[in-house]
């Protein structure tokens, strides 16, 4: 058994489409998610017993957490398998902000999940660790994944599409929080839109996708907004910033992502947003990587 490490992509919905609430508190929706080339990263190592560390620049905003997802997520992995709590230290770089609408917290629990799988040898097929991911949450299994795809009814029902090309992108978080369930709160007391899913992009070209993006919407931005003005503020910045062709919120927010044409253009548009915003993230990144 060795160390290993992994990068725990962040996540992000170049659309989302949401239903009204069901009988059973849930939103259906749909969605195109594509993973980044920025994240967290994970690291696992055998260890007497499990264990959680976490560091990085956003690492004093889990410390209020009393179970993180990584731990539960493990700890189910334990009951499927029959092995027991894994004995495993895990240390988590915290490098993504908190309640930023990029799927951190799944991501991590996924990256530890496949490391975990790895480091103890143990035999559980792909198929039955994404069931151990979802008890996290409709967002577990897209992010063992890791893969680009639709996301349809709770989240979970999830179709790989190798077609979309790498998106240049800047990744904006105006350092705010924008929690979940608040935002899902306050899109039920307004005009509630319908899951519909749009028929795929005619063209799988860059500026074919960012075009047939332009045409869809994420039902959240609106109550979102409402609660936190500055992803309004952020949104006006980045659609602003030379080189950026669209620009949305991801998922709940706060994070907004502003799409361009080439990576050159997204590196200086990063770098000109990052001079004038200086106290918020931001990061140029590739959407859609594999």
């Amino acid at each position: 058994m060795s160390t290993l490490t992994a990068l725990a992509p962040a996540k992000i919905n170049l659309f989302l489409h949401v239903g009204p609430v069901d009988s059973q508190g849930y939103h259906p929706l749909s969605s195109l998610v594509a993973f980044a080339d920025v994240g967290d990263v994970v690291t696992v190592e055998p260890a007497d017993g499990l264990s959680l560390t976490v560091t990085g620049p956003f690492g004093a905003g889990l410390d209020a957490e009393p179970d993180n997802l990584i731990l539960r997520a493990l700890r189910r992995l334990g009951e499927a398998t029959g092995t027991g709590e894994p004995p495993l230290k895990v240390t988590l770089d915290k490098r993504l902000p908190i309640a930023a609408g990029l799927g951190g917290g799944s991501s991590d629990a996924g990256a530890a999940l496949k490391l975990a799988r790895q480091v103890l040898a143990l035999d559980i097929a792909d198929a039955e660790l994404e069931a151990v991911a979802a008890v996290i949450g409709a967002d577990g299994p897209m992010c063992l994944r890791m893969r680009s795809a639709w996301a349809e009814g709770r989240g979970d029902l999830l179709t790989d599409e190798p077609r979309l090309p790498p998106l240049p992108a800047v990744l904006f978080n105006p350092g705010v929080p924008s929690p979940t369930g608040a935002v899902y709160r306050a899109y039920d007391a307004g005009p509630v839109r319908t899951d519909d899913g749009p028929a795929p992009p005619a063209d799988w070209g860059v500026d074919g996708v960012i075009d047939w993006l332009a045409a869809q919407r994420n039902d959240l931005q609106p109550p979102a907004l409402a609660q936190t003005p500055a992803i309004g503020a952020a949104l006006d910045a980045l659609a602003a910033t030379p080189g950026v062709d669209l620009t949305r919120m991801s998922g709940s927010g706060a994070t907004v992502f502003g799409l361009c044409r080439t990576t050159a253009a997204a590196q200086t548009a990063a770098a000109h947003l990052a001079l004038l915003q200086p106290t918020a993230w931001v990061r140029s990144a590739s959407l859609g990587v594999q």
